[in-house]
């Protein structure tokens, strides 16, 4: 008897110091995300003035205006272009510039590991990859219009070209109808000699926007970040 009066006692006493006991503070739980940032586009527009795109240094600025705009800042930006010269000190190749990787799309879909994956071909370029700094498609071939046609001025490994004929345009400083520039198809499909690469399809039929237009282009280039 006495035994469970103490046991009920004991109880009372437990679940009255309980109920004294202040409620615990949940910290909020910090926001995480699993998304990478963007460090790989196609410019939505070029500068307009065909494959004049002020040089390598111009081309690089137009790259950062538009990351930014976008909302991607804190990132060193460089476009995947070639310049060539008559010294091996002045030729620059495209796949030097762009730096280790990996890079990932707008919608933080990864296109490339490494410099060596993106010129293999197991690299994940393609029309539904390769979107622009906003996360849109570029319009292919079958689409109104097609500007499929992505300057470079590279070969198939990201190297410039040897030898005397113009494949970047007066290295991205002439706009003029005669020239040429050395394209890629970023939907991986249409004509040239090598269809289906992103960066060595074919060359341009001039340098002016007409000129680039009317080869399924529209002076557009692909950016990469760098760091």
């Amino acid at each position: 008897m006495y035994a469970f009066l103490r046991a009920g006692l004991l109880l009372g006493l437990l679940l009255t110091v309980a109920a004294c006991q202040p409620e615990p503070t949940l910290e909020p739980v910090p926001e995480t995300t699993d998304t990478p940032t963007m460090s790989f586009f196609i410019t939505s527009v070029g500068p307009g003035d065909g494959a004049n795109l002020g040089g390598l240094v111009g081309a690089d600025q137009h790259c950062t205006a538009l990351a930014e705009a976008a909302g991607v800042t804190g990132k060193t930006w460089h476009a995947y272009l070639s310049a060539t010269g008559e010294a091996d000190s002045l030729v620059v190749h495209a796949r030097d510039r762009i730096g280790t990787g990996p890079w990932y799309n707008a919608n933080g879909v990864a296109v490339a590991q490494s410099v060596d994956d993106l010129h293999s071909d197991a690299n994940n370029l393609n029309k539904e990859t390769a979107l622009d700094e906003n996360g849109n498609m570029v319009n292919g071939r079958g689409d109104d219009p097609n500007v499929h046609d992505i300057l470079t001025g590279a070969q198939l490994d990201g190297t410039a070209f040897s030898g005397t004929d113009d494949t970047t345009c007066q290295n991205w400083t002439s706009s003029d109808s005669t020239g040429s520039a050395r394209v890629g198809h970023h939907d991986r499909t249409g004509g040239g000699e090598y269809p289906e690469s992103w960066n060595s399809a074919h060359g341009s039929r001039g340098c002016s926007q007409a000129n680039l237009r009317g080869t399924g282009g529209n002076g557009l280039f692909y950016c990469f970040a760098t760091d």
